[in-house]
């Protein structure tokens, strides 16, 4: 998350920090924030006052619930924002299963928050004025249903999850669980494509038009019938199995072996990482920056002086903030 940013620690409580905080935001494309609302303008810091003497700034807030209506006040974490959203009853078939953060905070979170901000910095190039930024996970989660209302609307599904062609009930779009206990995802939702994965399972007898691969009702008989094929061999048979067939068939990996899979390997997806095991190559690639990839360097600094310095604060006003505590290094406890 700090990978290539400027690190320090600053006050906000303090009255020297606000002032350094504004004078940081004066100059400044995007200031981001995720605290409750109300906050940031409880310190002084909210859009008004920061808009007025940065007209061209972009104001990013990122909250769970938004920054009106009667929850914004309100606690929560991802899988309350997905359960009211309605994302989370699209998810599991025994029971709604929260999957990690990545599906709240950063999928219907940070995405639609960069969204944003990409879309203010383009129009601001038009007009010179910023905005303010309204993102919260809840609309995010919520945005993400659309292709499922719109399934609904065209008549394609009848809203049962149990009849969702992408809900893991089809028997031709699911994982199973191999002889080893490992699990095996197919997505076979094609008509070439499901038969390429009969074929492979050695089931000559199903019939393989669109109008039969769609019948609900045959799903949970074909689908134990493929179980128990698939319950036959350890996955890494099955991979080998279905590599040389285009049966959209792939294992499912573990955190620990995606850095050797073949594709991911070739892409350099997975790099070691300075003091960890591993470390992710930002997404999407740039073709004027290559940087991105091949050079994955942690924060850059952490040092205010240097920060603080490069945003024009004098060596007398740097050395003053530091003694009184209003800011710090963020590799020192404070």
């Amino acid at each position: 998350m700090s990978r290539g940013k400027d690190v320090i620690g600053l006050d906000l409580r303090a009255p020297d920090g606000q002032a350094v905080a504004r004078r940081l935001a004066a100059h400044a494309d995007v200031l981001v924030e995720g605290f409750r609302p109300g906050v940031m303008e409880r310190l002084g810091l909210g859009p008004e006052p920061l808009l007025e003497a940065n007209p061209r700034l972009v104001y990013a807030r990122l909250t769970g619930w938004g920054q009106t209506g009667p929850f914004a006040q309100k606690a929560g974490h991802d899988i309350n924002y997905l359960a009211i959203s309605g994302t989370l009853g699209q998810i599991g078939t025994e029971r709604p299963t929260a999957p990690p953060a990545f599906l709240g905070d950063l999928a219907n979170g940070s995405y639609p928050l960069v969204i944003g901000v990409l879309l203010a910095l383009v129009e601001r190039q038009r007009t010179g004025v910023g905005q303010v930024i309204d993102a919260a996970i809840v609309d995010g989660a919520a945005y993400m249903l659309s292709a499922m209302f719109g399934e609904i609307e065209l008549g394609l599904w009848d809203g049962d999850l149990r009849h969702a062609l992408l809900g893991g009930e089809a028997p031709f779009y699911r994982a199973y669980r191999c002889a080893d206990g490992r699990w095996f995802s197919v997505g076979a939702i094609e008509p070439e494509f499901y038969a390429a994965m009969l074929d492979v399972l050695g089931l000559a007898d199903i019939d393989r038009s669109p109008q039969a691969q769609l019948d609900v009702a045959a799903w949970p008989a074909l689908g134990e019938r493929i179980a128990a094929i698939f319950a036959t061999r350890p996955q890494a048979e099955w991979t080998a199995l279905f590599a040389p067939h285009e049966a959209c068939a792939e294992p499912v990996l573990a955190l620990d072996e995606i850095a050797a899979h073949p594709h991911l390997a070739a892409r350099g997806t997975v790099k070691p990482g300075p003091g960890r095991i591993r470390d992710i190559v930002p997404a999407p690639r740039l073709s004027r920056h290559d940087d991105l990839v091949t050079q994955l360097n942690a924060r850059r600094s952490s040092d205010p002086e240097a920060v603080l310095a490069h945003a024009g604060f004098a060596p007398d006003e740097i050395a003053a903030l530091l003694s009184n505590g209003t800011i710090w290094s963020s590799d020192r406890p404070r």
